[in-house]
């Protein structure tokens, strides 16, 4: 269980729920398939798939949950193929022309028809919960995907206090500053070979790099040239490596060797075990790495979160 991204959001005040009351309220929203007439459908799913029945993994005091969403594929040029012969139908029997408004009618009336034949589509989204260190994390490519599944535990739950992290400056600003050495690049944080520069002009460029030195003079001709940094590859303390993004979006997550080693040093042919080692090292890593990239970039506005009172 490696998360490939992680998508940060931050509760913006003291939240707690235990591994059974989570489980209460995600059960009422279970997956359930698509109906014959349904295109589209999610729910809540055992992470651990067919090795577990629960709907939370709780490792820790990490709490792990799976978004199944399950969405019928309809062919759009067989859709177009089929209205198109319903409506040549009526026009030669009827002798009259089918406007736009009739071939959307049986645009809906050909989905209805197909939808019980039609193909599923289905992807499981992770997240975990970290009230103790106050944060949600999710394994999404993009800032809407992941904004999907809060949605969807804000619905279960009722209520969910979160939001993206708000930085004191733009990660830009910070991207930018650690190439072109005008800030320092923290110790624990070693530069890859892969960044995207963006000229912040209305009609700027855009300039993608891969696999160069990114103190190479090329690059810094660009940052000279008034070009912001927005993607860059790091390596967290030799063990962690992602490609970070303006909006504080970590793709492309790669767990080094170590925490691989410590891994195969758990003694177990058991699928689960595995997977609850897997996410406990995993989850204990992001730990040290969220806070500590936080900090690195500037450190994080905190103004509009209620800290829990002793």
């Amino acid at each position: 269980m490696w998360f490939r991204n992680a998508r940060v959001f931050r509760f913006t005040k003291p939240f707690d729920i235990t591994p059974e009351q989570l489980e209460e309220k995600l059960t009422a929203d279970a997956f359930k398939p698509c109906g014959p007439q349904e295109t589209t459908r999610q729910g809540w799913v055992s992470p651990l798939g067919k090795h577990g029945d629960l709907l939370v993994h709780s490792a820790g005091g990490y709490h792990l949950v799976a978004l199944r969403k399950e969405e019928k594929v309809l062919p759009g040029p067989v859709i177009k193929e089929m209205v198109e012969e319903k409506a040549e139908a009526i026009e030669a029997e009827q002798g009259r022309k089918v406007r736009k408004k009739e071939k959307d009618e049986l645009k809906e009336e050909v989905m209805l028809e197909m939808l019980p034949r039609a193909f599923s589509r289905n992807r499981r989204s992770f997240a975990y919960l970290a009230p103790q260190d106050g944060v949600l994390v999710v394994d999404a490519g993009s800032a809407k995907q992941a904004e999907d599944l809060a949605s969807a535990l804000r619905q279960s739950l009722g209520s969910l206090p979160v939001r993206p992290p708000a930085l004191e400056q733009a990660p830009s600003f910070t991207f930018t500053g650690w190439l072109d050495e005008s800030i320092d690049l923290p110790g624990a944080i070693e530069l890859g070979m892969e960044c995207e520069l963006k000229d912040p002009s209305e009609d700027g460029g855009v300039v993608r790099c891969k696999g160069m030195d990114l103190r190479a003079e090329e690059i810094q001709n660009h940052l000279e040239a008034g070009m912001q940094v927005t993607k860059l590859a790091l390596t967290w303390d030799e063990n962690v490596s992602f490609v970070l993004d303006e909006e504080f979006g970590i793709r492309r997550l790669k767990f080094g060797e170590t925490l691989q080693e410590k891994l195969e040093e758990v003694d177990s042919d058991d699928a689960a075990a595995k997977f609850d080692a897997a996410f406990s090292l995993m989850t204990l890593e992001l730990s040290r790495l969220i806070p500590g990239l936080l900090e690195a970039m500037g450190g994080e506005d905190k103004s509009a979160i209620i800290e829990e009172q002793n």
